[in-house]
């Protein structure tokens, strides 16, 4: 492994199907007011809502509601619920959903005391807190962003037609999260396959980078291999626990900066995913899956020797009387494959994007510079082409 690296992190998990009981454990840590952070009202209707509340009542909590948090959380909501946090002075902010609330908590968190407008200093400016932050808790029911424990918060501003992410550090990062794989069995199969591709992404964002024999590599093999098992069983049974539990546990190790340390990363299909989520407000797992192909196509000579070591450790893809780019290219093609069974959408355009957006999508997307080709505008623009 290369570079100098330091790794902390400080979220306690607790997984299973008790995991719930230990909220008993946590509350206690902190004072009265939390505020109750959720979706568009799931929890309601399968009965979690009811059995968190239970829980907070039962140790003295004042409950303040901040329901309606969408899928793509956004800038004039995340000032709403900062309103919430601030005005009543809350102890706690309970996140229970997927990533999107998860998300949108730690962006309360930091905002709630925020002397500027959040979105101008977090996200546009990618500043830091230096003001007073509120601890975030999480009771997770969807399994893919891995918000559950890291310091990401991905924030949609509808006027400006920008979605960006900010990696907050430690002190944003959830003080605990619950994790009951049986709480994701309720989604949409349409809602699991999409959290299942984020996972995969994930790993691949930081796979995808360096060429030094790297421990992190090994270990985002070993993540890949589990998350495409374990897919392949809970599309024919959703209800299958085993594998739900294991893709619930891989998205979490898939994003807690372990497998990225020693790493320079990429991120560039989360970059042009994310600017078509701003133009379509369509699901971020979709919008990954549709343009990670052409990318990955794109980028591939120039980091060929990776994607013959993906096709192989992956997608046992034999290299055997083979250019190593024909190797590669068999392992995208398994890829695509296994895309195509979960039913993934691999257009942009099914997703709504359409011609005339392309030079907008591509003034939103950020280009970075950790993968294997920095890219430039018009690139940008002709892999947004090939993915519509």
């Amino acid at each position: 492994m290369l570079g100098n690296f330091s790794y902390h992190n400080p979220t306690k998990l607790y997984f299973g199907e008790n995991a719930l009981d230990f909220l008993n454990e946590e509350l206690p840590k902190y004072g009265k007011k939390v505020q109750l952070v959720y979706g568009g009202g799931s929890i309601k209707k399968n009965g979690i809502y009811d059995s968190v509340v239970e829980i907070l009542k039962s140790n003295g909590k004042i409950i303040f509601e901040d329901g309606g948090v969408m899928p793509n959380p956004t800038a004039d909501k995340l000032r709403e619920g900062a309103k919430i946090a601030k005005d009543n002075d809350v102890d706690l902010l309970l996140a229970v959903g997927g990533g999107s609330c998860c998300d949108y908590a730690k962006a309360v968190s930091v905002s709630a005391y925020c002397n500027d407008d959040p979105w101008e200093k977090y996200y546009v400016r990618f500043e830091e807190p230096d003001c007073k932050i509120i601890p975030v808790g999480c009771v997770l029911t969807m399994a893919g962003t891995g918000s559950e424990m890291n310091g990401g918060s991905v924030i949609t501003n509808h006027e400006q037609k920008l979605k960006i992410g900010h990696v907050f550090g430690d002190n944003v990062m959830p003080k605990f999260s619950i994790l009951n794989p049986k709480f994701t069995m309720s989604l949409p199969k349409r809602q699991m396959t999409a959290g299942i591709y984020d996972i995969f992404n994930h790993i691949c964002e930081q796979y995808f980078s360096g060429d030094d024999d790297n421990t992190s590599d090994y270990l985002a093999e070993a993540l890949m291999k589990s998350v495409v098992h374990s897919s392949l069983i809970a599309i024919d049974n959703p209800e299958d626990y085993e594998a739900r539990s294991n893709i619930m546990w891989t998205a979490t190790w898939a994003l807690n900066t372990l497998i990225s340390r020693g790493k320079t990363t990429d991120w560039m299909v989360h970059m042009l995913g994310q600017a078509v989520g701003a133009y379509t407000d369509a699901t971020h797992g979709m919008t990954l899956a549709a343009v990670s192909l052409p990318y990955y196509r794109f980028i591939l000579p120039y980091g060929v020797a990776k994607f013959k070591r993906f096709a192989q450790q992956v997608w046992n893809i034999s290299a055997e009387g083979k250019t190593d780019e024909q190797t590669a290219l068999e392992g995208l093609a398994a890829m695509e494959d296994w895309m195509k069974r979960l039913g993934l959408t691999l257009k942009i355009g099914e997703l709504g994007a359409t011609e005339d957006m392309l030079e907008g999508i591509a003034d939103a997307t950020l280009i970075l510079d950790g993968g294997y080709k920095v890219l430039s505008r018009e690139e940008v623009v002709n892999i947004l082409k090939a993915s519509l």
